[in-house]
This record gives C-alpha cells, structure tokens and sequence, in this order.
C-alpha cells in the first residue's frame, strides 16, 4: 500500500497553493454510464442505416416519395456524420471536454428527435424494434447526461463573456420556425383539411410540426431567454440546441439530391434558407464553443487536469454520482 500511495504526495505538492478547479467529482461511472450507452446506441442506429440503404426497397417501400428520399437522406446523415461525431464526442468528453460533452448533448437530441419520427411515422417493418431500441437509448442517455450536469461549473467556464449572440440567434430561429409551421397549419385548420406538408408524406399530421411545437422550438425559445440573461441553463442548452440546428439541416440539403439520383421530383429552393441556417448555426457554436475553453482567473488553472489527478474519466462540470473509492 505504500508503494501505491507514495507518487499521490509530490503531486500533491506540485499542486500545493494553486487554485482548485471549478467542481471536484466523486470518482465514479454516473456520467460513463451515459456516455456507454450512448456508443451502444449509435451503434445499433449505424447497423440500421447500412441495412436500410442496402435494402432501400425492402425497408422504405411501401413510403411516399417525398418520404422515402427525406428517409434515405437521414440515413446517409446518421452513417457519415452523426455516429461517428457522437464516438469523437464521447472520447473527447470523457478525455475532459466540457464543450464536447455539452454538443453531446445535442447530438443525441437530434438522434431521440429523428428516430421518434422513424418509430411513429414509417411504416412497420424488419427495423421497427431497432428504431425502438435506438429511441429508447438515445432518450435515456440524454436525460442522464443532463441530470448529471453542474450547471453553476459549466456557467463558470464561459466567464465574463457575453451569450447574447447565441441568445438572439436561438430566440431568432425559435420565431421563425414557429411561423413558418403555423403558416402551414392554421389555413389548414381554418379550412377544415389537412395541412400540406402532411399530404406530401400522407400522414394525419406532419410529424415535424409535432415535434418542433410541443418540444424542440418551445426549448430554443427558453434556451435563448436564458442566454440573455446569463442564466446557468441557458449555457448548459445552447451548444447542443446549435448542434440540433446544424445536423437537422443536413438531410434538408442532401434530400434534393437524393432525389435526383433517384430520378424522383427534385425541389431545390430549400438549398439557399437552409445552407445559410446550416452555416449560422455552425458560426454561432463555433463562438460559443471559444468561450466554454477560456478559463476564468482564479477557478480553472491547475496545470495537471484536476479530473485526471482524482482519476475522474468525465469533465469537471460533470457530476459523477458513483461511490468514492479513495
């Protein structure tokens, strides 16, 4: 036991008069655990995307057009960007990144949101339980790596820097979306038929309406609300909710060409609105993700990773609820 306990006294010492980091985590596997899942989850979601774009006919047959190329794209989306981001999160968060962790986040509310479309809005067949599984984990995984966030240590990472432009954009694009859907959906209603979007897809409703009004844009709303008043919420949300932004405007622009190979009816007038969507979001995370490295005077200076010297595999905003073995 000596032998073991020997190096922990010079570094002790190294470290002696230095300031502490912002939170100081039990040593255990509360955050790991989401983390874990999260990898079995985009591994399952990558399996049935290889196997729905091997056998597009097999899988998405019995879909409308619209709706199989829209399926298509997201798979295209799921196998080359969101899995492989989400494992390079993962190992980043786990490595110390507080800014990894927090696009995580929203990385997998993107993928919980898709699938929840997959699950209720495609037909029923050979990867109904995988999509399942995929909602499930990604769900559980997400409200789990919440749950464990130190909201007050992520807020200290930001320092004295100001929010207001990922505040405004967030309140800017939670407006816009909330217009633009009811413009589709209160004619519809006042005329007593369907909205059009729903026809397209020949759904009862569009599922995206659905899940933007009751969750998604009422959370940007509050999110950017938060922001401009330097709430610890509001910075905790905002990287994730840019990362939603960023990936839910991928399969918007790959659809058209999907499309076109398919030698189906091509629209290319979302190209423009949604590229710039696309590169906004992008620029504003980027910003955002600047300030989260910063560290503020005095809290977040150790030259050794403070998570590293207490043998933490999460960053130090990161609770982890797990029993301390030292």
């Amino acid at each position: 036991m000596t032998s073991k306990a020997a190096p922990a006294a010079p570094r002790r010492a190294l470290n002696a008069g230095r300031p502490a980091s912002v939170h100081l985590p039990a040593a255990g596997t509360g955050a790991a655990a989401w983390l874990w899942l999260s990898v079995a989850t985009v591994a399952l979601a990558a399996v049935g995307s290889a196997v729905a774009l091997v056998a597009t006919g097999r899988i998405y047959g019995r879909e409308t057009i619209l709706m199989l190329d829209e399926a298509v794209a997201q798979d295209l989306v799921n196998l080359s960007v969101v899995c492989p981001l989400i494992l390079v999160l993962v190992v980043a968060a786990r490595r110390g990144s507080v800014a990894a962790y927090l696009c995580w986040l929203g990385a997998l509310s993107f993928t919980a949101y898709n699938y929840a479309i997959y699950c209720f809005s495609l037909q029923f067949g050979p990867l109904f339980l995988l999509w399942v599984a995929v909602l499930g984990g990604s769900l559980y995984a997400l409200i789990g790596g919440l749950a464990v966030v130190d909201r007050a240590a992520v807020q200290a990472r930001y320092g004295a820097a100001s929010a207001r432009l990922a505040g405004a954009f967030l309140l800017l694009v939670a407006t816009l979306f909330i217009l633009l859907w009811l413009a589709d959906i209160v004619p519809a209603l006042l005329a007593g038929r369907k909205a059009s979007s729903a026809v397209d897809i020949n759904l009862p409703t569009n599922p995206v309406h659905v899940l933007d009004l009751a969750f998604f844009l009422p959370v940007v709303f509050a999110a950017g609300v938060l922001l401009l008043r330097r709430n610890a919420w509001g910075y905790t949300l905002a990287p994730g909710l840019l990362v939603f932004l960023a990936f839910t405007s991928l399969p918007v622009l790959i659809t058209p060409i999907v499309a076109d190979v398919r030698g189906d009816p091509v629209s290319w007038a979302v190209l423009v609105p949604i590229t710039l969507i696309l590169l906004s979001s992008l620029t504003v995370l980027m910003r955002l993700l600047r300030q989260v490295h910063r560290p503020t005077p005095g809290l977040d200076q150790p030259t050794e990773p403070v998570e590293r010297q207490q043998g933490c595999p999460t960053p130090c905003a990161i609770r982890d609820n797990g029993p301390n073995p030292g």
